[in-house]
């Protein structure tokens, strides 16, 4: 039963697409991109995992994006368009993207005294976090004369004999072979412009509600606008796939990451409502989250509309065959699928909630027929439930460890290395976690004394040497680490603060920062554990 593909021994490396370098703000499919494939293939490593890469919401979290499949309009690289000229440098160079991309000449004695910070491009500003509100307020605007250009580029190309496929009729098919989700986001993202970035809940009830004739009068009306969006998405899976293909080429696999749940503001839940469970106005009934935890006491209330599961076996699950598109997929928050927890949508957090049996096996045998020679990393961390192990094992799914939890003094504690069986995942720690050396410098030598022993040290900066040590040389199939680790960054370069809200989702790594030590160094965990890449 299931999906009988299995990992090799390996490793990967977590590295958000957003914490890349680059000179515009935020991380891209661009240059420093194939640069991060290199060090990942030059570490005799086999995996790159990213996080989910879709177009982000108010809030700017990747598990919370517009489109299940639509890609982030923020990752669509600016110099390759320029190469295309769609675009100029001036333009792009004259945009404050939050890490002061304006060259500017500062003399030594101001650098110093940090009166002007210099980043490592030699321009004024801090490129250590992303700015999402500069980001938001000059992207738009730019890919906005992208695809003026870019409809001219069309024009001239029907009126000329265009060499091989002509670039019209690329964008064409692309925008026809991806209609059964593109065609929707596109008007979704043109109508949440046009309602001033109103949810859609709060739209017109005709176009709320979806009504044909409402469907072709906007479509009518905004044509110009879902031309926009159509092209964003043109641009970026073009750039994606080369991406995936440059890495493939080099033997490394992309690991991706999906949300088990979509926002309500999302096209997903507006464009397929009758698959939630949402009551006569469209209001969701009943909301996702978790019960009260380790990271908060009244539990984390997320919001999401739930599915509703029998709607979707009706559909033979298609919606969630159409997601499997990337090498791997690790599912986020995978317990939901077995059995999932529910909050009243009224309720003001999630302590009046509720446990419910999910779809189960019914549609993980959709997701396996679906997905072929591609693997499934199962994220089965928080409340422990023996029918998920069951199920696990079944499909032969990974499951994760994380070495974060391991050092509590359990001695039968799960996420400690001598606790494994070989078909699972472990991680020093996820995007919801401290780094490493976060996480031993904010606890005191009592809370540390299981971790000193079976470390065995008690230099804090060692210790997450030894935590990969531990990982790497353990029976899990495989080790991934994010590259806060592998940089040995305090808690300022933490990725997310679980049920907090304004400082998330920004640290970005600067050029240069990874560097031949580090990659001698993953590299040699590689060799000694029998890890490398083949």
């Amino acid at each position: 039963m299931g999906n009988s593909n299995v990992f090799k021994r390996n490793a990967g490396i977590l590295m958000a697409i957003s914490s890349l370098p680059s000179p515009y703000g935020i991380g891209t499919l661009g240059k420093d991109a194939y640069e991060f494939v290199d060090f990942v293939r030059d570490s005799n490593h086999k995996y790159w995992q990213v996080l989910p890469v879709g177009p982000t919401t108010y809030g700017d979290s990747p598990y919370q994006p517009y489109s299940a499949f639509a890609g982030n309009p923020y990752f669509v690289d600016l110099d390759m368009l320029i190469e295309e000229g769609l675009l100029l440098k001036s333009e792009v160079i004259a945009v404050d993207w939050g890490d002061g991309i304006i060259p500017v000449e500062v003399s030594e004695d101001d650098a110093v005294n940090n009166r002007y910070p210099v980043n490592h491009d030699g321009y004024l500003g801090d490129d250590r976090y992303v700015s999402y509100e500069k980001m938001y307020n000059g992207r738009f605007n730019v890919l906005r004369k992208a695809y003026e250009r870019f409809k001219g580029k069309c024009v001239a190309a029907k009126l000329t004999l265009d060499k091989g496929l002509p670039l019209y009729k690329r964008f064409d098919n692309f925008v026809k072979d991806n209609a059964y989700w593109l065609k929707d986001y596109a008007m979704f993202m043109s109508l949440k412009e046009y309602f001033n970035q109103k949810a859609w809940g709060e739209w017109d009830r005709d176009i709320k509600f979806r009504e044909p004739e409402a469907m072709q009068r906007y479509e009518d009306e905004l044509s110009d606008d879902i031309g926009f969006w159509n092209f964003i998405q043109y641009e970026f899976y073009t750039q994606w796939g080369k991406l995936k293909a440059y890495a493939n080429s080099n033997g490394i696999e992309i690991i991706g990451d999906i949300p088990i749940y979509m926002g309500y503001d999302s096209v997903d839940v507006w464009a397929n409502q009758a698959e939630f469970q949402l009551d006569e106005n469209l209001t969701p009934v009943k909301v996702a989250g978790v019960p009260p935890d380790a990271f908060s006491d009244m539990g984390q209330k997320w919001g999401n509309p739930l599915y509703d599961w029998a709607k979707m076996e009706n559909s033979d699950f298609e919606w969630w065959r159409m997601r499997m598109a990337n090498d791997i997929i690790r599912i986020d928050h995978f317990l939901g699928i077995i059995k999932y927890y529910t909050i009243p949508y009224e309720m003001p957090d999630a302590r009046q909630g509720s446990y419910e049996q999910g779809p189960g096996q019914k549609l993980l045998d959709a997701i396996n027929e679906s997905i072929g020679d591609k693997k499934i990393i199962a994220e089965d961390l928080g409340v422990c439930m023996p029918e998920v192990d069951q199920i696990l094992k079944d499909n032969n799914y990974p499951g994760m460890k994380v070495l974060e939890f391991a050092f509590g003094g359990d001695r039968k504690n799960p996420h400690l290395p001598y606790n494994y069986t070989n078909n699972c995942v472990c991680y020093g720690g996820t995007h919801d976690n401290e780094t490493l050396l976060g996480f031993f410098n904010d606890r005191n030598d009592g809370e540390l004394g299981y971790a000193f022993d079976y470390l065995d040290t008690r230099d804090k900066y060692r210790m997450v040497d030894m935590v990969f040590r531990a990982a790497y040389s353990s029976v899990a199939v495989l080790t991934i680490f994010a590259v806060q680790d592998i940089l040995k960054l305090d808690n300022s370069a933490r990725m997310n603060f679980p049920s907090s809200f304004g400082n998330n989702w920004k640290w970005r790594m600067q050029k240069g920062q990874l560097n031949w030590d580090h990659l001698n160094a993953m590299r040699y965990l590689a060799s000694v554990f029998d890890r490398e890449r083949n």
